[in-house]
């Protein structure tokens, strides 16, 4: 089910220009240098059908909630969701929104030095500025309070989120978010949702931590859960304006 995301009237880049563009379920809020909509468009219907032709031949790529075995002549898109849900132990479709915003956004620097895109709570993001975003976690203690400041020497990144009590997103936990850093956007949104699976309690969050330390290629997590919060990694806080 579809939920209006109404954060995004919060953000605010200087200097970007941002575009608004749905095709079919994929919603992209995309931040560049200049309007990039035709552009963009083009990539998500491309990507958007090689995942949804792979689907017509391979059914349990769109339903398994486990990793499927290599496929060596599978898209490239297709390839790094596979990846990414056998390093998390997930299924591919798990990847999916953060496959998409990094595929699109990595063709979309050859127009534009700085490009963000968000899908769903899920970003790829590739800037010269440093960047600040605001962990949205419902109605938790610290609503309002964790803004996520990201370097340029850190890009290009994803910054992926899952929650169990928040938004569209697919979870058996019951985190407020978990806040996912890796330079890999599919991996970051497969781990997001491995990682929140695990959380049901706050007493949950130090084991969700420790199985986050153990994948080499995540570099940074937030986990929220009720009036706790846990933190690893390349993480900086900044106190919110």
């Amino acid at each position: 089910m579809y939920e209006p995301r109404t954060y995004r009237h919060r953000c605010c880049c200087e200097n970007l220009v941002s575009s608004f563009i749905s095709v079919k379920e994929t919603d992209l809020y995309i931040l560049a240098e200049k309007n990039l909509e035709f552009q963009a468009r083009e990539m998500i219907i491309k990507y958007r059908t090689q995942i949804e032709d792979y689907i017509k031949k391979n059914q349990a790529f769109l339903t398994s909630l486990t990793p499927l075995p290599d496929d060596q002549e599978a898209p490239p898109i297709i390839k790094s969701m596979m990846l990414s849900s056998k390093i998390a132990h997930v299924g591919p479709m798990a990847a999916v929104a953060g496959a998409i915003a990094e595929f699109v956004g990595k063709n979309l620097l050859q127009y534009s030095s700085q490009v963000i895109i968000e899908n769903g709570g899920d970003i790829f993001l590739h800037s010269t500025k440093k960047r600040r975003i605001q962990i949205v976690t419902g109605n938790s203690p610290f609503r309002n309070k964790l803004i996520l400041e990201i370097s340029p020497t850190q890009c290009p990144i994803g910054i992926c989120t899952s929650s169990g009590t928040l938004g569209h997103s697919f979870s058996f936990g019951k985190a407020d978010a978990v806040v996912i850093l890796s330079s890999s956007t599919p991996l970051a949104d497969a781990v997001a949702t491995a990682i929140g699976n695990i959380v049901q309690t706050k007493n949950d969050i130090e084991i969700a931590l420790k199985k986050t330390k153990a994948i080499k290629e995540i570099t940074g997590i937030i986990i929220i859960k009720d009036d706790c919060a846990g933190f690893w990694g390349e993480i900086k806080i900044v106190n919110a304006q």
